[in-house]
């Protein structure tokens, strides 16, 4: 077989080397991330184990290091402008897990070494399979046989491909008719795209034109507000809404997300819901573990549109960056709409986070209203 034939059956060699990657880290296994002449060892520092760390540092040929973002190292009590390094030295997992998650825990002494553009990568890596932006790094000499192990291997290179390009390029992998209760016809299209090619869904309410703009909204996945009524949020309100307004206004467009939790993914959400029943702000605790403001990307969802022969929309959002997502995109843009959900005791504080920290559209004078 040629590599041309083999290519067509795996897929790009840049793109399964990505995937193959995340789905490595996220099972707790190790990968090789590489830079040019440069490598590293690099492992997922929430999976990690006391088990695992003799073996980590025998292989170790250079400084077995910890890499935290800069809003993790914030929280720790240093305040610097980047990513930072701590050496492992004689941390346990116990002692890891701490520091990269805990609220009390501070790092005492210096300041934390700057992080390489490899070890950057290495967070990156960490962040789109949607675990803690914390990682652990080896650097690998060229003579090292850790090279020789058969472990997954992926370049920085490849990695830029793949947000820029593959993640951008949905494809439509099963559609069918589904009623659904005081909505009517629909009917869900599913695509397989996105960081970890994972699942999203078009719901197409009704039969809305494909020569007239569409209405459109652009839904997150929200486990515990969607499915479980969760009051912490308005997320279930806004999704029923927009299917009703929808339904009652000549159809639309509702596209279904798998970006729970900001794009942090759901564990990392519930650790947050943790911190903010501590009191702390959703996007505060959302720092505190090491993310920033927002995970997402929208850009692929203007190519789910398009092949779905849409152009033209009418956005229902509260996010700016939803309408500058598909405008940048090529999508027209024609008019933007208030998705509006109840006003909760438990959700008034979320929402003025979102408004003020995010710039969402909220009214200024939120007050619970039950």
């Amino acid at each position: 077989m040629k590599n041309s034939d083999l290519t067509q059956l795996t897929g790009k060699p840049e793109e399964v080397a990505v995937d193959r990657a995340l789905a490595e880290l996220r099972s707790g296994r190790p990968v090789l991330l590489t830079d040019g002449q440069d490598v590293n060892l690099v492992l997922c520092a929430e999976t990690i184990e006391d088990h695992m760390l003799g073996p980590v540092r025998d292989v170790s040929e250079g400084q077995a290091r910890l890499i935290l973002a800069p809003k993790r190292l914030l929280a720790l009590g240093h305040n610097v402008a980047s990513s930072g390094t701590i050496p492992l030295d004689d941390l346990d997992a116990h002692k890891i897990h701490d520091i990269i998650s805990q609220t009390d825990e501070r790092l005492n002494g210096p300041a934390p070494k700057p992080a390489t553009s490899l070890d950057e990568s290495a967070l990156d890596l960490m962040r789109m399979a949607m675990l803690l932006p914390a990682a652990i790094t080896i650097p690998v000499r060229e003579d090292s046989a850790v090279r020789s192990t058969g472990l997954a291997t992926v370049d920085t290179e490849s990695m830029k491909h793949y947000r820029a390009q593959f993640i951008n390029t949905p494809r439509i992998v099963s559609r069918a008719p589904v009623p659904l209760d005081d909505i009517g016809d629909s009917e869900f299209v599913v695509f397989r795209g996105g960081e970890g090619m994972r699942d999203q869904v078009a719901v197409v309410i009704g039969n809305p034109p494909t020569d007239q703009p569409v209405y459109v909204r652009l839904h997150s996945a929200c486990l515990t507000g969607d499915l479980f009524a969760s009051l912490k949020c308005d997320c279930g309100d806004q999704l029923r809404g927009s299917a009703k307004y929808m339904a009652e206004n000549g159809g639309g467009v509702l596209l279904y997300l798998d970006q729970e939790g900001r794009g942090n993914g759901i564990a990392n959400k519930i650790r947050a819901y943790r911190l903010q029943h501590a009191g702390y702000s959703t996007y505060d605790a959302d720092e505190i573990l090491g993310f920033d403001l927002d995970q997402r990307g929208f850009q692929f969802t203007a190519a789910m549109l398009r092949q779905l022969g849409y152009t033209s929309v009418k956005l229902l959002t509260n996010n700016p960056i939803k309408v500058a997502a598909l405008s940048e995109a090529g999508l027209n843009v024609v008019s933007n709409h208030r998705a509006k959900g109840r006003f909760t005791l438990h959700n008034v504080a979320y929402l003025a986070a979102k408004r003020d920290r995010a710039g969402h559209f909220i009214e200024d004078d939120i007050e619970c209203r039950e």
